[in-house]
């Protein structure tokens, strides 16, 4: 009896270490049906087919990105240029079909050109110039969205129809997007397992010298592996303008950190050498199940970010206990691994199924909120003009009894589609948007549309889409406000500098539109020179800083919102409100502060709280189907000192 309980310990000893090794080497998939599991028990709206094709949908760009990354990671590199990589060979599609009439499929041709040179350029400097992988791609990155601003002159490219149909369905219901993911997913694992340079990427990721001892041509090896990762960002470019039906020249920004994340939460290594497509698709399905879960909950778009961040950081944490796990572990048996996995699985499936199930029934039975619900997609929330459309709309959602989820897309166009994609198949009474850019909703505008959900439009409008309102004040109208206080401070004589807003954003463009004419009747007023600053208060400080270098007789400033306007005080110091007149717009309180402290001369205030109180209201009446004014308009208005006492704001 001793004896056999002798044998059976190691035996235990042995399952127990197979289950923990399991549990490690599937955390990513373990992960996903975790994260499914739990969000399906807190939404109602989170397992349904159209959401669940939906996360598909908003998961296919990433994933794409992330499979060429893959290749990188594996073979020790890695590639911050995808994301600029993307918008400059989706600007170049653009630009060739459209604008220079080149035949679609040459343009195709030409654009994933473009993202193969991109990535040989990569490889050429990491593998024969000796600069470090991180080092050249962040050179890449900024180079690819350099010229993807110039080729585009800052302005969104409508895209070729027939190339457009790449964000549509198959018979009604298969997303292209979700297909061309795919088909990609397959490309990928085929070249990883199943050809020469794939097992030259995990020789080279677990040891280059030994592979460049063994015969291993290195550095063409790298060649070829940037090339592909080039290509790959050149696929997942076409195919997100394809959604927005527009090149964005500010398309993908900050994509590149997601594709890493999900090739690291796949299960890849950064130190190279392991990785695989379907760990790299499942780590794109966990960031976007998450983000559209998040969506679905009303979680703060704040701390929607945390939440992100925190997921990366364990798959890292995950990425490390595995690698000393292999490096501790006794060498695998192998009987009963497969049985065990399958076993796994299995239960993991069995489990999920009566979750959702229960679920599903919980929810059914449960009451349904009488309230109505509605999504607000703001462009951003870091800016306090934008905040305060937030603050009025939340305000009047609580007088009204609306229950108002807001989303924060962060002055990204794919992200608000994705959101507003989000709303749409959660079924919400209303939708109320803030468009980063006019023409990149209008894709998305026109899905809620077609399932009779009313949308409103406050401060920038909607192009090629029919909104049951658009609730604005006139940014060109101001910006000839704001161009006519300036030139009659100065006396019709003078000269100037202008600070645009964030290139290729609407609202940049259509203030610039107004600055422009409002200067043409003041031909005395000289402008010494235009520079963007994004919309940011530290960018403005900066920007004016280096034009005070080339041009310190400088008397004048227009700035495309108060946040840029109070960098540049900062950055005139004592001139600000002496020898140098500044002009915000927005009429953010501390704009207004700055006006009354005379820093800054005036704004052209938009009144953004009334902004977002007006659009609930008209969200609220369409959802009753009462009659709704297309057009309601929001007067803009100078404020100086003079009046800055008595303006609410």
């Amino acid at each position: 009896m001793a004896t056999d309980t002798l044998k059976s310990t190691p035996g235990a000893g042995g399952a127990t270490s197979g289950l923990r090794r399991l549990l490690l080497d599937n955390g990513a998939l373990t992960a996903l049906i975790v994260l499914v599991v739990a969000l399906s028990a807190l939404s109602g709206d989170f397992l349904t087919t159209d959401n669940l094709l939906n996360v598909g949908v908003q998961a296919a760009v990433t994933a794409v990105l992330a499979f060429g990354v893959t290749f990188v990671i594996v073979s020790a590199g890695i590639d911050l240029s995808v994301g600029s990589v993307a918008a400059l060979s989706a600007t170049v599609l653009a630009w060739s079909a459209t604008s220079h009439g080149v035949p679609v499929v040459l343009a195709v041709v030409l654009s994933v050109a473009t993202g193969i040179v991109a990535g040989l350029v990569n490889g050429f400097l990491i593998a024969y110039g000796k600069l470090p992988p991180f080092i050249a791609t962040l050179a890449m990155l900024s180079v690819a969205r350099g010229l993807s601003l110039v080729i585009s002159g800052g302005s969104p490219i409508p895209f070729p129809d027939s190339v457009s149909h790449l964000g549509d369905t198959l018979g009604g219901w298969l997303p292209v997007p979700v297909l061309v993911m795919v088909v990609m997913g397959l490309a990928a694992a085929v070249v990883l397992g199943r050809t020469y340079i794939g097992r030259s990427m995990y020789a080279i990721g677990g040891n280059e010298e030994a592979a460049r001892l063994s015969g291993l041509r290195v550095k063409k090896q790298k060649l070829a592996i940037y090339a592909l990762s080039g290509l790959f960002a050149a696929v997942a470019g076409i195919v997100l303008a394809s959604r927005l039906s527009s090149a964005q020249p500010q398309a993908a920004d900050g994509y590149e950190l997601d594709a890493i994340a999900a090739v690291v939460i796949g299960g890849a290594s950064l130190a190279g050498g392991t990785g695989k497509a379907s760990g790299t698709l499942i780590g794109a399905l966990i960031l976007a199940v998450l983000r559209n879960g998040l969506n679905l909950l009303n979680v703060s778009a704040f701390w929607q970010q945390v939440v992100i961040g925190v997921v990366i950081a364990l798959a890292v944490l995950l990425d490390t206990v595995r690698r000393k796990a292999g490096a501790t572990a006794p060498a695998a048996g192998t009987g009963g691994g497969k049985g065990r996995q399958a076993g796994t699985y299995a239960l993991a499936a069995v489990v999920t199924a009566a979750v959702v199930g229960a679920t599903s029934f919980l929810h059914n039975g449960s009451a349904v909120s009488t309230a109505p619900r509605m999504g607000l997609s703001l462009s951003t929330l870091n800016n306090p003009f934008f905040v305060q459309i937030r603050a009025g709309a939340q305000a009047e959602a609580k007088k009204l009894g609306v229950d108002l989820t807001v989303t924060d897309a962060q002055n990204d166009a794919s992200q608000q589609a994705n959101q507003l994609q989000n709303f749409t198949s959660s079924g919400l009474g209303a939708i109320i948007v803030n468009p980063v850019d006019s023409d990149a909703a209008s894709n998305s505008v026109k899905a809620a549309d077609k399932a009779s959900i009313p949308v409103i439009a406050v401060d920038r409008g909607v192009n090629k889409a029919a909104v049951n309102a658009l609730v604005a004040s006139d940014n060109v109208a101001g910006g000839e406000l704001a161009a006519k206080t300036v030139a009659e401070k100065l006396g019709g004589n003078g000269k100037i500098v202008i600070l645009q807003g964030q290139a290729g954003t609407s609202a940049a463009r259509e203030r610039a539109e107004g600055f422009a004419k409002g200067l043409k009747a003041y031909p005395g007023i000289k402008v010494l020179a235009q520079q963007p600053a994004d919309f940011d208060r530290t960018k403005g400080l900066d920007v004016m800083s280096n034009l005070l270098q080339a041009h310190p007789d400088v008397q004048g400033v227009i700035a495309a919102n108060d946040e840029m306007a109070l960098g540049a005080i900062k950055a005139l110091g004592a001139k600000a409100g002496r020898s140098v007149q500044v002009v915000g717009f927005d009429g953010t309180p501390d704009g207004l502060t700055a006006v009354k402290g005379g820093t800054l001369y005036a704004s052209v205030a938009q009144q953004p709280s009334r902004l977002g109180r007006i659009a609930v209201d008209n969200a609220l009446r369409a959802v009753r189907g009462k009659k709704v004014e297309p057009t309601v308009k929001v007067p803009v208005k100078v404020v100086t000192k003079d009046n800055v006492a008595g303006f609410s704001g």
